[in-house]
């Protein structure tokens, strides 16, 4: 790494332009067990390097996996000519880049080396193990899956204007599923768990095991479980469904590339725009959860990644920004640039998006509330750049007089994402983040991670059509 960081260093001496070079390398490993068989491992091997210039006001960016200085100079300039045909076409010129702080040194974050060294049949037999609790759990139970995967990721960032970065992570996830059947009637039961770190990590909060049998367990219940009548409740959203929100109809809204294109943030800043009681971040890294699924200490243009404020106590106090956005706003960058493989481009992607846990504990929540239902386990969703949202839910019990009830079988949650927060009128102290397992999709893959407390709210809600 550190020749071919000489080599490449080397190479933009000589760039007649602001110039990037991102060297990067993934491997990846995955398996799958099915039913007590193996039904499928796989290994792969990604490695190459982008080039980005900026020239005459327009990106060019060029890649390749040719590593030899005479490559990287070819690549340098094609970058360069793409720029310069597209300056001719462009209406408008990107402005300069100001400075900003810009990372230089070497950037590791823990459990690389300890899920490097454990072989792959010791987590191909505790995925065996973790399917055969979900076979064996019920007999109602006709399928059952265990998937997991790993990612290693080396990169090297240098730019013209002093960034020089070498960062090494790794992220792992598993994905437990169970189908059960009973007179006709089919619910499936999922538990996901995605870190940045080594095996361990993952179960941090529940053995691999447990967490299959405790999908097994859902699928089962939900069989029974009658259907959700619709309309506007109260609802106690858990940390994996404030995730989804925040990440999908927040987060994306206040991406400066979506705010320029007339997102519903755009001018929003310094409004109020939630309740008091909710304050929503995204972070790089968390010193308090050093694993959390979308960990990196470093953008892929050399920015640290610091924590930003995006909401703070109801009130819109920042959007997120690369280099490009921040100098068009005037403000720094926040460190948002990523790119999934070297032949990507950098855009502004989220990385841990969560809310701040407040004060009260969830049995106070729902010893308050008269009347609602307790939403979680996320099914995904949909959602706009007007905030608009849809998401599926697994699982949704019913409260009554400050009781939990009953559970139903899967609804919708719905409803414009800021209104919802602004109804806020209760945050638990509880918090996690539990969507690492989850990839974000903007024109390329995101490793992410987002969560929060129980967050207390009105939105409709309703069946889910099987």
């Amino acid at each position: 790494m550190k020749d071919l960081a000489s080599r490449i260093q080397q190479a933009l001496e000589s760039a007649p332009c602001w110039m990037e070079a991102r060297y990067h390398r993934r491997r990846s490993h995955s398996l799958q067990v099915q039913k007590g068989l193996v039904k499928q491992t796989k290994a792969n091997l990604t490695s190459g390097l982008g080039i980005r210039c900026l020239v005459d006001g327009a990106w060019g960016f060029s890649s390749t996996s040719d590593l030899s200085a005479e490559g990287i100079q070819k690549a340098m300039r094609q970058a360069i000519d793409c720029a310069k045909s597209i300056s001719q076409m462009k209406k408008s010129a990107v402005p300069a880049l100001p400075p900003t702080t810009l990372s230089q040194g070497e950037f590791t974050l823990e459990g690389y080396e300890a899920l490097e060294k454990m072989p792959l049949q010791q987590k191909l037999q505790a995925a065996l193990r973790a399917e055969s609790e979900i076979r064996t759990a019920s007999k109602l139970i006709q399928t059952s899956t265990c998937v997991y995967s790993e990612q290693f990721e080396d990169k090297i960032l240098i730019t013209t204007d002093g960034a020089r970065a070498l960062s090494r992570l790794a992220r792992n996830e598993i994905r437990l599923s169970a189908i059960a059947a009973d007179h006709g009637e089919m619910a499936e039961g999922q538990q996901t768990v995605g870190r940045t770190g080594a095996w361990d990590c993952l179960f941090t909060e529940h053995p691999m095991e447990e967490m299959g049998t405790t999908a097994a367990q859902l699928a089962v219940d939900l069989l029974k479980a009658p259907r959700i009548p619709g309309g506007l409740a109260t609802l106690i959203l858990s940390p994996a469904m404030v995730g989804l929100l925040s990440h999908e109809a927040i987060g994306h809204t206040v991406e400066a590339d979506f705010v320029l294109s007339g997102s519903v943030a755009q001018g929003k800043l310094g409004h109020t725009v939630a309740s008091p009681l909710v304050s929503l971040c995204d972070s790089g890294f968390l010193p308090q959860l050093p694993h959390a699924g979308g960990s990196l200490l470093v953008d892929d243009e050399g920015v640290p990644t610091q924590n930003t404020v995006i909401i703070e106590n109801g009130i819109l106090k920042s959007y997120l920004h690369n280099r490009e956005s921040a100098a068009a706003f005037g403000v720094a960058p926040t460190g948002n640039a990523r790119a999934w493989l070297y032949q990507d481009e950098p855009l502004i992607r989220m990385r841990n998006t969560y809310v701040q846990p407040g004060n009260q504990s969830l049995q106070e929540i729902i010893e308050s509330t008269e009347d609602g239902y307790l939403v979680d386990c996320p099914l995904g969703g949909q959602a706009d750049a007007t905030g608009e949202f849809m998401f599926g839910a697994q699982k949704v019990m019913k409260i009554e007089k400050g009781k939990i009830k009953h559970m139903y079988r899967g609804a919708t949650v719905s409803g414009q994402a800021f209104d919802v927060l602004r109804s806020v009128d209760a945050v638990s102290k509880e918090f996690h983040l539990d969507l690492g397992a989850g990839y974000c999709g903007k024109g390329q893959p995101a490793k992410v991670d987002a969560g929060g407390p129980y967050l207390r709210c009105q939105a409709t809600i309703g069946g889910v059509q099987e």
